[in-house]
Parts: structure tokens; C-alpha cells; sequence
């Protein structure tokens, strides 16, 4: 057995004092004269030795109940391990899991309450003089500083329930910055959490003593919207389109016959039904038809309970009149482009002589098209590779005279391979590449002996490995006709030949309109649809306006602030800071009226997977280091965290002995006459 505060002992010499009264007795006595006290000297007798048994019994009440007053005061404990017990000031950092999932019930109160309640409880565990952090998934600046034990428990009271999801990994690495400020040898870190498995990740750390603090709820059903795309990049109007979502069930009941519906622009524009088992996922396909340009808001949303923060997603698009292409050319526009894009009323062709080109134009197209250009300036090779990388389409036909090292320096730049000398030698295309999106869905069956285009003039590619080149069509030789590759945001297409038909019959072939056509509509510029809250702390927005002054602000329905703003280029980005705390469609604007954008924002979908370790599950993860386990369902955890640092603490039972002790010298001179 140790003692917290050993010097307290030297109180023990107090058990002087009653033993010295009870030696001094300083009692007078009379004297009672008999007439004959030989029939009383027996009684005598026997009444002098139970008196003195008597106060013996009292004496040693006395010094018994001095004496365990004195060890309460003194902390005696019995250590688990004599290496683990450290004295003076302790750092203690608190985790309490805020996240949607700590709404579920255990019994009758929520996990994030009884979580608060279990935070106090530790707390309640050390002295005044210990030093205290409070981590949420929040991960306020505030809570990154070390409090005293009275400002601790008042953040604990005002911690409230986020959207915000954090792994442990981050949590702990918080927990250790805010600790190593502390002067303190211990540092105790507690996690209290229904530690969902999509959360817990980190590895044991040396540098801490953690403890878990598992919180279980019963068993609930959920069915959730987990994410969606589009079929096609570019939406085009008054033409289907199609949304796919991915919707998950993490129950252990099938789900039939619910309904999904989308809404664009607060209007209802389609619904299916859907059924789903149980712990799997389904994905399904809406279509529907936009009738006009411009921004448009998406809600899709499922009826579920008891969960609901995850029923709706919002999302955001932006639908142009018209898809732009220009075509860069030599000397004289291709034929074959013009008629193409005459038939389709939803693109719009521009062209341009390389001799007169007009740079300020080439970004605001989908699709740029480089018509048999005899060479490739280094002004223009500039700007197509800042078009790609913002997310532009750029379709290469070289010339058949071209100047084949101006055209090699802007595709080593842009990662592609290169162009070798050229070969008048007639080959035929004998591949197609049905599996990329240039071509599916252009065959419903690929023909065995099918007629395929032939070229008579090339240029082969020189390969590198280390380049993403796709092939989409390859000649018989095994070099390529048509490849593309992925730069930056955007893509490039490159041909071996011009698109001229003394060259190659191409053009005048079947499978060039709907190639074309497929690369117009995938030249669209992917925009992301929608935000994580508490995930994407930066949204990216084409910045048209140049004045560096302007303030931007971002408003929902229920809120508005003004995020922080950082302009690159024609992008503009801004920082959320942890500001927006709603899911729902939020308008950028720099004046009221007037919006810019729109940007559909999304609980994380993390909490909505609603799978936990058990506690036995933890500690076969865990089962050794210094990771220990604590009881939530203790009704005081206080006791129990008391016993981490100093082992079995006794002053408790000193207290009850010391009281014990009183009332039985009470009993002794009240009954024993």
C-alpha cells in the first residue's frame, strides 16, 4: 500500500492525545464509608475490571477513528503497477464524438448526452490542479488550448451536436499537440465514442496513455442517398438526361417500394421506386428533360426514419445554350465539320484562320479543334495547355506537311507521345475501342467482318510509357489512329492523319458523326455537382470578374457569411472555414439579386454507415500497447479513472472506517453500563 500525500502521516502523533487523557484520569473520587464491606468486595471486584475493559475498548474506538481520519487524508491506494503511478499534475484531453451518429438512443437518452455526462465524470476524476483539452469533431481553435478543470466542464455544456466527421487518427494527432504545450509527465487521452468502423484508423502511440470509452445504441435501420452523376457530362435542353444515384441500406431489413424523387429548381421532375436489401446498395436511373439554360438546383430525396439527415442530396448544375467548338484552321474550314454541326441545333461551330486567330476566344469554348495547321506556335501551345488544364477538350489533326518538332514540343508538354516522321504507306484501322465512352453505346453489336476506315498517309506515334494514353482506334500495323489523353482537368485527342479525304476515308465513314459527336459532348468541363460539409473546405468558381477588391458571399436559407477568398488565374477559390453547418443549395453572389453560382452542399455520408465495433471488437483490434478500456455503463466513471494513475484508492473506505469507529465508541458508552 502506498499514500498519495504521505507527509499527512505525521498527523499520527496526535493518537497521543486520548491516550494520555485516558492515563490521566484527573477524576476526583469521594469516599463512601459502609458499615461492612465484606459482602461487596466480589461486585467490586468485578465491576473495576469490566470498567476498564470498557474504556480500554473506547480508547482504541478513539485511536482507530484518528487514526483512518488521518489516512483518508494521507490517499492510501494499492498501485495495479508500482511502474504506472506518477504523482503531481496530470493533462487530460477529452474527445466527445459530436457527429450525427451520437443522436441514436441508448435506452433512454441520446449517445451525445450520455457522452457530456461521461466527459463530467472524468473530469470529476482529477484535482483542481490538473490540466484539461476538449476535442470535437469540430475542431475549434478554442478547443486546442489546455483549461483548468471549472473552464473544461463549462465547454463541455456548450458542445453541441455537428456534421462534421473526423478519423481518430486526426483527433489523437490533435490531442498530442495540445498536450506536449503541457508541462505534465502524464498524458491521458479519452475517446468517447460509438467508434463506427469507417472512423477508427490509428495505430497505437507510446506517447499517450489512451483510453476508449465505448458507447452502444440499439439497433437502428437506415436507407440513404449516397451519391449521384450524370450520365453524360454536358445536359443538354429539351433533350433526356439522365441521373444515376447510388443508394445504400445498412439495416438488416430489405426495403420495398420506396420512392425517389427529383426535384430541379423546387419543381418535381421525375420519381422511380426502388427496393433494396438488406447491408447492400442499388443504383438507379432518373431521367428528365431541362427546357431552359442556365443554373439549375437539384434535390433528390427518400422517405426513411429514424434518420433523416441523410434522405435528401443536393447538387448544383449549370446548363449552356449551346456548346461552343472552334475549329483553328490552315487555310480553309473542313467541310465535313460544317455539315455535322449545321444538323445539331444544341452545338454551335466557329471558325477561325490560324493567321487571324483571336486568343481571348479559345476559353470560353468546349471543344477546340485543330485543323491541319502546318506547325504549331509557341503562343498558341501556351494557351491550349492552360485550356486543358482547365478543364478544355482539344482534338489534334495535324497537316500533312506539318512541322512535326513544333508539334512534339507542346505534346511533350502536355504528356503525350510523339509524333514520328510521316509514312506514305496505306494502312487500315482494324480496332475500336467499344469500351471507352468515345464509342459505347455506338454498336449494339460489334460486327465480325465489319468495314473499317483506311488512311493513306500517317504519322506513327512514338510510345512512352509514361504517358495515360488510351487508344480509340488502332491501325493494323499496332500504331495508333486516334488516342486520348487525360492533362490536367481536361482532354486531348490525337490523330495520326488529317481529316482530309484524300487521305483517309474517315469522314465519309459511319462511325465519324457519332465519334465526333460524343467527343462535343464529353468536352463539357466536369464540374462537381455537389460538397461534403466539413470535408471540402475549398470551392472552386470561374472567376470572370478582375477586380481583386470584390467581396464574395455565399447565402442559404437559413444563413449567410462571407468565405475567404484566393483568386489563381481565372479560378477563383473560396475557404468555408467550418462555417456552414446546413446541408441545402447555397448562391454565391457580390451583390443581393444578382447570383453568380449555385453549390449544393451534403452531410457527410460517413455517419449514415451505421456499422460499430463492439467492445470486444476493440480489444481484439487493440490487444496490446497502451490502449485501455473504461465502462460506460459504470454509473460513475470518476471511480473508475480515479484507479488509472493510483490503483485501488482507499481514502474512501478510510472515511467509512473512521465513521465506523465513532459510532461504535457511541454505542460503547451509551449501552454498556
Amino acid at each position: 500500500m502506498s499514500f498519495l500525500y504521505p507527509s499527512f502521516l505525521w498527523a499520527l502523533l496526535a493518537l497521543a492525545i486520548p491516550i494520555i487523557i485516558h492515563l490521566f484520569n484527573f477524576r476526583r473520587y469521594k469516599t463512601v464509608y459502609f458499615t461492612n464491606v465484606r459482602f461487596l468486595k466480589q461486585v467490586k471486584e468485578e465491576t473495576t475490571s469490566r470498567n476498564k475493559l470498557k474504556h480500554l475498548m473506547v480508547l482504541l474506538s478513539r485511536c482507530l477513528a484518528l487514526a483512518f481520519l488521518v489516512f483518508a487524508f494521507a490517499q492510501p491506494f494499492i498501485p495495479k503497477d508500482e511502474t504506472k503511478v506518477v504523482k503531481g499534475a496530470k493533462t487530460v484531453s477529452v474527445y466527445v464524438d459530436n457527429s450525427f451518429s451520437m443522436n441514436a438512443l441508448s435506452d433512454d437518452v441520446s449517445l451525445f448526452e450520455k457522452a457530456k455526462f461521461k466527459a463530467r465524470e472524468i473530469a470529476n476524476a482529477y484535482g483542481e490542479s490538473d490540466q484539461f483539452q476538449v476535442v470535437t469533431n469540430d475542431f475549434e481553435g478554442k478547443h486546442q488550448r489546455l483549461l483548468n478543470k471549472e473552464d473544461f466542464l463549462a465547454y463541455v455544456d456548450e458542445i453541441q451536436i455537428s456534421p462534421n466527421v473526423q478519423l481518430l487518427s486526426s483527433v489523437i494527432e490533435r490531442q498530442k499537440q495540445a498536450m506536449e504545450s503541457g508541462e505534465s509527465e502524464v498524458n491521458n487521452s479519452f475517446l468517447i465514442s460509438d467508434f463506427q468502423k469507417n472512423v477508427v484508423d490509428f495505430k497505437n502511440d507510446t506517447s499517450l496513455n489512451i483510453f476508449f470509452v465505448p458507447l452502444q445504441s440499439v439497433e437502428q435501420q437506415n436507407v440513404f442517398i449516397d451519391s449521384i452523376w450524370f450520365a453524360s457530362p454536358v445536359q443538354m435542353i429539351n433533350q433526356p438526361n439522365q441521373i444515376l444515384v447510388r443508394i445504400r441500406n445498412t439495416g438488416n431489413a430489405r426495403v420495398d417500394n420506396s420512392r425517389l424523387t427529383l426535384k430541379i429548381n423546387d419543381q418535381t421532375k421525375a420519381f422511380e421506386e426502388f427496393s433494396v436489401n438488406a447491408m447492400s446498395s442499388i443504383e438507379d436511373t432518373i431521367t428528365y428533360t431541362i427546357t431552359e439554360a442556365g443554373w439549375h438546383n437539384g434535390e433528390l430525396a427518400l422517405t426513411d426514419y429514424p434518420i433523416t439527415t441523410d434522405d435528401s442530396y443536393f447538387f448544383t448544375f449549370n446548363v449552356e445554350e449551346k456548346l461552343k467548338v472552334l475549329s483553328i484552321n490552315q487555310s480553309r474550314e473542313n467541310a465535313f465539320l460544317r455539315a455535322l454541326f449545321q444538323e445539331e441545333p444544341s452545338f454551335q461551330l466557329e471558325n477561325q484562320n490560324i493567321g487571324q486567330l483571336n486568343y481571348q476566344t479559345i476559353a470560353g469554348n468546349q471543344l477546340i479543334i485543330l485543323n491541319e495547321l502546318n506547325a504549331m506556335p509557341s503562343g498558341l501551345a501556351n494557351e491550349l495547355k492552360q485550356f486543358l488544364q482547365d478543364g478544355g477538350s482539344v482534338m489534334v489533326f495535324p497537316g500533312i506537311d506539318a512541322d512535326i518538332a513544333s508539334y512534339n514540343s507542346f505534346l511533350r508538354n502536355c504528356g503525350a507521345n510523339s509524333y514520328s516522321a510521316r509514312e506514305d504507306v496505306e494502312k487500315r484501322i482494324d480496332y475500336i475501342n467499344v469500351k471507352q465512352e468515345v464509342f459505347a453505346g455506338v454498336f449494339e453489336k460489334m460486327p465480325k467482318n465489319i468495314d473499317l476506315p483506311s488512311v493513306k498517309k500517317s504519322f506513327p506515334m512514338t510510345r512512352y510509357t509514361a504517358t495515360n494514353e488510351q487508344v480509340l482506334l488502332r491501325l493494323r500495323d499496332g500504331n495508333s489512329f486516334l488516342s486520348k489523353y487525360t492533362v490536367g482537368s481536361g482532354k486531348l485527342y490525337l490523330s495520326a492523319a488529317p481529316m482530309d479525304n484524300k487521305i483517309t476515308n474517315i469522314p465519309a465513314h459511319g462511325i465519324f458523326a457519332p465519334m465526333i459527336h460524343k467527343i462535343t459532348l464529353m468536352a463539357g468541363r466536369d464540374r462537381q455537382l455537389a460538397y461534403t460539409i466539413g470535408k471540402d473546405d475549398f470551392v472552386e468558381y470561374e472567376n470572370n470578374n478582375k477586380k481583386s477588391e470584390s467581396v464574395y458571399k455565399l447565402k442559404g436559407k437559413t444563413e449567410e457569411f462571407i468565405p475567404g477568398q484566393r483568386t489563381l488565374g481565372s479560378k477563383l477559390f473560396l475557404s468555408l472555414n467550418n462555417q456552414l453547418k446546413n446541408a441545402g443549395i447555397y448562391e454565391l453572389f457580390m451583390e443581393e439579386g444578382s447570383p453568380l453560382a449555385y453549390f449544393g452542399f451534403n452531410f457527410d455520408r460517413k455517419e449514415s454507415i451505421l456499422d460499430y465495433f463492439t467492445t470486444d471488437q476493440l480489444k481484439q483490434k487493440y490487444p496490446e500497447g497502451n490502449v485501455q478500456f473504461l465502462d460506460a455503463a459504470n454509473k460513475d466513471l470518476s471511480m473508475e479513472v480515479g484507479e488509472i494513475d493510483k490503483g485501488w484508492v482507499l481514502w474512501k473506505w478510510c472515511i467509512i472506517a473512521a465513521l465506523a469507529f465513532l459510532f461504535f465508541e457511541i454505542l460503547l458508552l451509551r449501552f454498556w453500563r
